[in-house]
């Protein structure tokens, strides 16, 4: 999703509506819980076969790799 495509979305709704982001647990039940936004900002990342999605770069970690983090991904985060 790009920042239009939600900015579209998010107009449907009320002005005043909580946001909160909703995850997986871990739990043995799977249970979907739900954490308040808190906080908007940009970061890098990769895709980590591991993990087989993308995973947030630390950028203050020295010892990751020599690469350039230009060559990165750039992306809007929900915290």
């Amino acid at each position: 999703m790009t920042v239009s495509e939600l900015i579209e979305e998010l107009q449907s709704f009320d002005d005043d509506m909580e946001v909160q982001f909703a995850y997986n647990y871990g739990d043995y039940w799977r249970t979907t819980v739900c954490k308040d936004v808190t906080d908007i900002d940009t970061g890098y990342v990769e895709y980590s076969e591991y993990h087989r999605m993308n995973k947030l770069i630390d950028e203050d970690e020295d010892d990751d790799t020599d690469e350039d983090i230009s060559t990165k991904k750039q992306v809007l985060i929900l915290r």
